[in-house]
């Protein structure tokens, strides 16, 4: 992992590769003096992610799906601070401390069983290799600038890099909320989650917790989850339906939710076709699925693009659409003349709304959609980093940012999205998939 520090003149005054093992005890060898051994150092051994499991369902469904149809792929993704969050090198130590913690870890025979009991679309083949999968910390390239931006890349095989995203983003969200941003506490974090849970419930909004990515500490997602499960009312049934999060799924009993994400979408410009990539990602899907996972994703290149590859067979085969940008209003009005264009009635299927979402956004949308389409939410940071600074009204502000592929096979993958500042890829390939989106929306 490449550390540089700087002189408060902006000079380069170290510059070098560290790298750190440690044995099945935990006992950590080749650690520099000058980084590690700092007094707190005993206080953060502790590692953050302790379950391969600590992530969200998509990931997995996307690896198994990676494994059978892009097996010799190589890919490389990068981090994106949207919200221009500086870092410090006390940060990046700690960084580089935990994603070396994390290749200890690997699936028990307890998780193992879990998954082939509650998740019956994994394939034997595939939980034989999840089980003998580490993650492997040379994927992962650091470095802190003298501005303090973070720059992350990882670069691999899509097959092992692809469960990097969600532990690592977790990582990064709790450590900065350790060592950075400490102007907050736990006080009203239960009271807060049982008004979320109530006021969802009452209005009959089903939703799910998918707050692993952002989340402000994995005990927060755990509390949040606890609450939300044990909320009873004998006016209204309880809404909420099950989390993102593997882990927690198994340790509350409840359901795992997920299905796919962008990074298949954007491969498949590579792998198959810019001009249609939906397409070809909605064939290979269903090679691997069937109609198991249901649930489209169709913004990668605007969701325009994707409703013209969206024919009735693959309307008909999925049983639904997930909101990731745009206005949710417009959309709504958008997938309903497509369905019903395509005689297709669209109170049989849904769409599961996920864009920035809190309580307030959700029942409004709901109350929007009500005898029109069915309607489901996914809910992350308003779960799980929704915090106001000590003794003070202020909110905490979450970190806002993204671990996004980049390129694929040497040659760069894109995401428009269908928000203007949503965009992910270099200058270049959002300037041409822009001229390929408008070119064929013309015919």
């Amino acid at each position: 992992m490449d550390i540089r520090e700087y002189d408060n003149k902006g000079n380069l005054i170290r510059q070098n590769f560290t790298y750190y093992k440690y044995d099945k005890d935990g006992k950590q060898h080749n650690i520099t003096k000058k980084e590690f051994k700092e007094k707190e150092r005993d206080k953060m051994i502790k590692p953050i992610i302790t379950s391969i499991l600590d992530t969200d369902l998509y990931k997995l469904t996307v690896q198994q799906a990676i494994l059978e149809l892009y097996p010799n792929t190589k890919v490389q993704y990068r981090f994106k601070n949207r919200g221009e969050h500086k870092f410090s090198d006390k940060f990046l130590n700690e960084l580089i401390f935990q994603i070396n913690l994390i290749s200890n870890i690997s699936l028990s025979d307890e998780e193992y069983i879990w998954l082939k009991k509650h998740i019956p679309f994994f394939k034997t083949s595939y939980l034989e290799y999840l089980k003998n999968y580490r993650f492997n910390p040379s994927e992962v390239h650091l470095k802190i600038d003298k501005e303090g931006n973070l720059d992350i890349s990882i670069d691999g095989p899509w097959y092992s890099t692809t469960l990097w995203e969600v532990p690592l983003m977790a990582i990064i969200s709790e450590i900065y909320f350790k060592i950075i941003d400490t102007d907050w506490d736990m006080e009203g974090q239960k009271e807060r989650a049982r008004d979320k849970v109530y006021g969802l419930s009452m209005n009959y909004c089903n939703f799910a917790e998918f707050g692993t990515r952002r989340r402000r500490s994995k005990k927060i997602q755990n509390l949040v989850i606890q609450e939300f499960k044990k909320f009873n009312s004998r006016d209204f049934p309880n809404s909420f339906i099950g989390t993102s999060n593997i882990n927690f799924a198994m340790k509350h009993e409840i359901k795992s939710i997920g299905t796919v994400s962008h990074e298949f979408f954007q491969a498949t410009q590579v792998l198959e076709s810019y001009n249609h990539c939906n397409y070809y990602a909605m064939k290979n899907w269903i090679k691997v699925y069937g109609t198991e996972l249901g649930i489209m994703l169709p913004d990668t290149i605007t969701t325009n693009m994707f409703l013209q590859d969206f024919n009735k067979k693959f309307a008909t085969l999925f049983s639904g659409i997930r909101h990731d940008s745009s206005c949710p209003f417009e959309f709504t009005d958008k997938i309903i003349k497509h369905y019903k264009k395509i005689n297709i009635d669209p109170m049989s299927k849904i769409i599961i709304f996920s864009d920035s979402l809190n309580v307030e956004k959700a029942i409004e949308i709901k109350k929007y959609c009500k005898n029109k389409i069915k309607c489901s939410f996914g809910i992350g940071t308003a779960f799980s980093n929704s915090f106001f600074k000590k003794n003070s009204t202020e909110i905490s502000q979450p970190l806002n940012m993204v671990i996004k592929l980049w390129s694929c096979n040497g040659q760069p993958t894109t995401k428009l999205s269908d928000t203007e500042g949503k965009e992910n890829g270099t200058p270049e390939s959002i300037k041409y998939m822009k001229w390929v989106v408008k070119n064929q929306l013309k015919n």
